[in-house]
C-alpha cells in the first residue's frame, strides 16, 4: 500500500508536486536573473561568440566552431560535431548573462578536450538514453493498463526510466565542473570584474539548479513506478 500523509493523500503525490513548484520556481528565478545580468556588460564589452572563441583559443582548442542557433535559453555544446551553439541573445550578447553561459559551453568543449571522464560517460549513454527516452512512456503506459496481466512489462518500462534517471544524474557533475571551469576562466581572463563575477556565479548556480530539480523529480517518479510493480506484487 502505498504510505500516505494524515489528509489521506498519497505521499510520492506531495513529493511531485513540491518538484513541480520548486521547477517553477527555480525556473522563473533562472529566467529573472539571465534578463537582469543580460543588462550588465562585460569588461571590454566582449559578445559571447566573442567570449567563446576565445576561451576555446586559449585552452588550445582550435577545432570547435561556435555558431548562433535558434530559440532562447538552446545554448549547447554537441560534442558530435564539435559545435558550440549559442542562442541568438547569447552569440550577440555583450553581458555578463551572454558571457557566463558561452563560457560554461565552452567549458564542455574543454571537458571533451580532455576527455572528462563524466563527460565520456554520458556521451556513452547517449545513444542508449534516446532509444529508453522515445519507448518508455509507451511501455509504462501499456505496463500500467497491463500490469496484472504481464507485469514484466511495467518491469522492462521501469528498467528504461531507471536508464534516463540514471543518465539525469550522471549529468550533474559534468553540468557543476563546466561551470566551475567558466568561473575561473572569466576570472582570470579580466572578462570579469570584482563586482560582476559574483552575478556569472549567480547566474551558473541557478542554472545548475535546474538539473538538480529534474534528476530528483525523475527519482522521485521512479520510485513512483517501482511501487506500483511492487504493489502488484504484493497483491498477486
Amino acid at each position: 500500500m502505498m504510505t500516505e500523509t494524515t489528509t489521506g493523500i498519497p505521499i510520492i503525490w506531495v513529493i511531485f508536486i513540491g518538484f513541480m513548484i520548486l521547477s517553477w520556481i527555480v525556473s522563473a528565478s533562472l529566467k529573472s536573473k539571465f534578463k537582469r545580468y543580460s543588462k550588465i556588460p562585460t569588461v571590454g564589452g566582449l559578445t559571447g561568440r566573442e567570449v567563446a572563441e576565445k576561451m576555446l583559443r586559449e585552452n588550445d582548442i582550435f577545432d570547435v566552431t561556435v555558431v548562433s542557433t535558434a530559440g532562447r535559453l538552446t545554448d549547447n555544446y554537441n560534442p558530435t560535431n564539435k559545435t558550440v551553439n549559442l542562442s541568438a541573445d547569447v552569440y550577440n550578447g555583450n553581458s555578463i548573462a551572454a558571457a557566463a553561459v558561452a563560457a560554461h559551453e565552452c567549458g564542455h568543449a574543454v571537458q571533451h578536450a580532455t576527455a572528462y571522464r563524466w563527460l565520456t560517460m554520458r556521451s556513452t549513454l547517449v545513444p542508449v538514453v534516446s532509444f529508453a527516452s522515445n519507448w518508455m512512456q509507451w511501455v509504462l503506459l501499456a505496463g500500467i493498463l497491463l500490469v496484472e496481466k504481464f507485469p514484466y512489462l511495467l518491469l522492462f518500462g521501469i528498467v528504461l526510466f531507471a536508464i534516463t534517471t540514471i543518465f539525469s544524474f550522471i549529468t550533474l557533475p559534468v553540468e557543476i565542473d563546466a561551470s566551475k571551469r567558466a568561473i575561473v576562466w572569466l576570472d582570470n581572463s579580466g572578462i570579469t570584474s570584482y563586482e560582476t563575477l559574483p552575478k556569472a556565479k549567480d547566474a551558473l548556480r541557478t542554472a545548475a539548479y535546474t538539473y538538480v530539480i529534474a534528476a530528483l523529480s525523475s527519482l522521485a517518479t521512479l520510485l513512483y513506478y517501482i511501487m506500483i510493480f511492487l504493489g502488484n506484487g504484493r497483491r498477486s
